[in-house]
C-alpha cells in the first residue's frame, strides 16, 4: 500500500465525471487500499478515486463503523434536511455551512463486484453524498452557504 496525493481545490481532475469501473483488476485493488490509507492518514472521513488523481467511480468511507468500498454508486433515496459544517480533504484547512438530506440510500458495488445498498443518516449521510458529488466533479465549495470558514489550528508547541 501507498500514500497518494490528494488534489486540491483548482485541480481540474477534481471537476472532470469519473467512468464506471467495469471489473476490478489488480490495479483497483491497489487503488482501494491506498485510498483507504490515504485517508486515514490525512485524518478524513471519506475520499473519492478523483481527489488523488484517477477519475474512477471509487469512493472509501470511515465515519466510526470500520472503512466501506462503494465502487459505481447511485443514490437511490434521499429523506430530510441537515445543515452544518462540511470540509473537505481536496479544501485543506477550511469548511462550510452545507445543507443536505438527513437520510440517504444508496446502491454501490463492493471491492468483489457484489451489489450492497448503504443507508445512513447525519454524518453518514452528508459522508455519502459528499463522495458521490466527488465523482460527478462538484465539490462541497458550490454548496456552501455564505464563506469559506478557516479551520482553527491549535498552537505548535514549541
Amino acid at each position: 500500500m501507498a500514500l497518494r496525493t490528494i488534489r486540491t481545490l483548482g485541480d481540474e481532475v477534481l471537476n472532470k465525471p469519473c467512468k464506471v469501473v467495469k471489473e476490478i483488476t489488480p490495479r483497483v485493488k491497489t487503488l482501494i487500499e491506498d485510498m483507504i490509507e490515504t485517508m486515514y492518514e490525512a485524518d478524513g472521513v471519506g475520499l473519492a478515486a478523483p481527489q488523488v488523481g484517477v477519475l474512477k467511480r471509487i469512493v472509501v468511507i470511515d465515519v466510526g463503523e470500520g472503512p466501506f468500498v462503494m465502487i459505481n454508486p447511485k443514490v437511490l433515496e434521499t429523506s430530510g434536511e441537515q445543515t452544518g459544517s462540511e470540509g473537505c480533504l481536496s479544501v485543506p484547512g477550511k469548511f462550510g455551512i452545507v445543507t443536505r438530506p438527513n437520510y440517504a440510500k444508496v446502491l454501490a458495488y463492493d471491492e468483489e463486484m457484489k451489489e450492497v445498498i448503504i443507508e445512513g443518516t447525519e454524518l453518514k449521510a452528508r459522508a455519502l453524498l459528499h463522495e458521490i458529488d466527488h465523482l460527478d466533479g462538484k465539490l462541497y465549495v458550490d454548496k456552501v452557504e455564505g464563506d469559506l470558514i478557516d479551520v482553527e489550528r491549535p498552537e505548535e508547541e514549541e
